[in-house]
């Protein structure tokens, strides 16, 4: 059953001496989409060029990620309802709030992610967000525009379960990552992961981030990589008592029916 990757940051440096390779590697683990993910103004730039390069294979998302809020102006704002508005540009983000690192003020993050808030009311399409130790000023971001904007995912969700629970009462989707595969800090996700509907769960590999801790044998690079969506697959598919098969199918169709992307079938080079 082909997988579909909702986050890969496949514009960063790590792989661009081998990015064919990559893609040949997915493509071999039947992971048929990516999402290439946008996280800043240059990031999304060359997202949308990857997106271009590699047609129905890759797609692209459009926004400023909180770590680079500081970067938010005028011209960033023009640059990003520039490229929403391009057929495979399929979300506005990733965008939100992250008070763990705090790279940017809280202002300037509060600043941005209204922002783009009000890019995904315009422009329709669904919102890829972040969230970090911000709970409650996310959510109030959220329920200003809710009923505004369409749907939208809460990307590499590491939280509890009350967090998990105010995301699906304000039916947003969940993404999850090999997070849950660190034995240190993602063990409360298996099981979390069982109070996701099948139809509000997706994947992501968050690549090159997050390698999953229990793969074996664990790769030398320590580089994470979309092939490593059918471990995750697995893993998740264990913990909700599911057949691999059947996690593949349910999250690839949410993902594809989110993004409004084409069915594909997995090709064996890129």
């Amino acid at each position: 059953m082909p997988l579909l990757d909702i986050g890969a940051n496949l514009s960063h440096e790590s792989f661009r001496h081998d990015l064919d390779d990559v893609l040949a590697r997915a493509a071999a683990h039947d992971v048929a989409q990516i999402m290439v993910t946008g996280a800043s103004r240059e990031g999304t730039i060359a997202a949308y060029a990857l997106a271009l390069q590699y047609p129905n294979r890759l797609f692209a998302t459009a926004g400023i990620h909180p770590h680079h809020a500081s970067d938010y102006d005028t011209e960033t704002d023009a640059l990003l309802r520039e490229h929403v508005a391009y057929d495979e540009v399929k979300a506005v983000g990733e965008t939100g709030l992250d008070y763990f690192r705090d790279l940017s003020p809280r202002a300037a993050q509060l600043f941005a992610f209204e922002r783009q808030l009000d890019i995904a009311v315009n422009c329709g399409k669904p919102l890829f967000l972040h969230q970090r130790d911000a709970h409650a000023d996310f959510l109030g971001c959220i329920d200003t525009v809710r009923h505004q904007i369409g749907a939208a995912v809460v990307h590499c969700f590491t939280g509890e379960r009350k967090e998990l629970f105010d995301y699906l009462d304000r039916d947003l989707y969940i993404g999850i990552t090999g997070w849950i595969c660190d034995e240190r800090r993602g063990l409360h996700l298996r099981e979390l992961v069982k109070n996701i509907p099948a139809n509000r769960l997706m994947i992501e590999t968050d690549a090159p981030y997050l390698l999953p801790r229990n793969l074996k044998p664990m790769p030398s690079h320590r580089r994470n990589e979309p092939m490593y969506l059918a471990h995750i697959c697995a893993e998740i598919a264990r913990d909700r008592g599911e057949e691999v098969e059947l996690a593949a199918a349910q999250t690839s169709a949410t993902a594809r029916e989110f993004f409004r992307l084409p069915d594909v079938a997995v090709e064996q080079t890129p």
